[in-house]
């Protein structure tokens, strides 16, 4: 086997074909972050970072048979667009096998950090440090056959979301739902929003970046019904209460960025929005919402299926790699202690380091 490292930019037609080809064979791929335009739009909006994006190919007699696409520094790599990237793994063709130590050391650096691998891909299994569930709501069936669904299994979150519905109808005005909205003011009103929520929760800022805002904008302004990313707004009468920015690829909306008007939080507007997405996708090419890993209530009663997601790291006896491996052996000391909250501090602080290191 062959590995060949190349700019996205500097891939051509017929690879960018076969890239999405493979793609869309495994709707377990179809996620935005896995396609070859989401490594050339971060290509374009990081010109000016300390990191280069680069995609490893590798190829058996002379076919194509997997693609690994990173963000590259001196001595380490990390998905390409973290910490906004919820998904990373090879997009690769059934069967084959493939080395990912043989992978990183062909991108010339020490260690691979990975942050939500998708958990059946056997390359990157035996490197995973911890794993989590990615939530997705599976439509299929059509809306109606999910509400069903989720009612005999006891979830009640579509029946509250419809008594919200009718309360704030009364109280304040009609619910205007808007799908794949052009409005440039709610785009700002979203961006608004959720650095005033960052803030107030003493997260880091993804937005001072700079490359953050440019992928959002140029995510929003395109045309492409294979990717991009749609704008979804709910109003209550002709205030603007719930906007939520979308990834897309051929079958699948990503849950990527939401937010909603503070003042109508008893009425649940970001949920209400994530119904009325739901239904719309009845008329749509769009079959599965995939609403991203975090152990959130709204997701849990949601979601009707799910794929594990892993976190570690892929390294030989180099520097960096020994490094890293110290670090999660604090980390996994620490949360097999009976310490609450306490022990998930080191944890805490890795991703933070690790959003830091991403947005450089």
């Amino acid at each position: 086997m062959q590995i060949e490292v190349l700019r996205p930019q500097d891939m051509t037609a017929q690879r960018m074909a076969r890239w999405a080809e493979l793609q869309a064979g495994d709707i377990t791929l179809d996620s935005p972050f896995l396609s070859p335009d989401w490594a050339r739009t971060l290509e374009r909006v990081q010109r000016q970072t300390s990191r280069q994006i680069r995609v490893a190919v590798a190829i058996v007699e002379g076919r194509d048979v997997a693609f690994l696409p990173v963000r590259v520094g001196h001595l380490t790599a990390m998905p390409v667009g973290a910490p906004m990237c919820d998904y990373q793994g090879l997009v690769a063709e059934p069967g084959v096998s493939i080395d990912a130590r043989r992978m990183i050391q062909a991108l010339g650096v020490q260690r691979y950090d990975f942050c939500h691998m998708i958990e059946d891909q056997a390359a990157f299994a035996p490197y995973a440090r911890g794993r989590q569930l990615s939530h997705i709501v599976d439509v299929a069936m059509g809306y109606d056959a999910y509400e069903a669904a989720r009612r005999e299994a006891g979830t009640s979150v579509l029946k509250d979301c419809d008594k919200k519905r009718r309360k704030v109808e009364r109280e304040i005005g009609p619910a205007t739902f808007t799908a794949f909205s052009r409005s440039q003011a709610d785009f700002d009103q979203l961006v608004a929003w959720k650095r005033a929520q960052l803030d107030a929760t003493g997260q880091t800022d993804i937005f001072d970046a700079g490359w953050t805002l440019r992928l959002m904008q140029d995510l929003f302004e395109r045309r492409d019904p294979d990717f991009g990313a749609g704008l979804f707004t709910l109003h209550f009468g002709d205030r603007l209460a719930a906007v939520h920015l979308h990834l897309h690829g051929k079958q699948t909306v990503h849950g990527w960025l939401i937010a909603h008007e503070p003042e109508f939080e008893r009425y649940s507007p970001g949920i209400l929005l994530f119904q009325d997405i739901l239904r719309w996708m009845d008329a749509t090419p769009y079959s599965r919402l995939d609403l991203g890993p975090g152990d959130y209530r709204f997701k849990r009663e949601l979601a009707n299926t799910g794929v594990g997601v892993t976190h570690g790291f892929v390294g030989g006896v180099a520097p960096a790699a020994l490094v890293r491996h110290a670090v999660y052996g604090v980390r996994r000391a620490a949360e097999a202690l009976p310490l609450g909250k306490m022990s998930e501090l080191p944890g805490k602080a890795m991703r933070r380091v690790d959003v830091l290191r991403g947005l450089r």
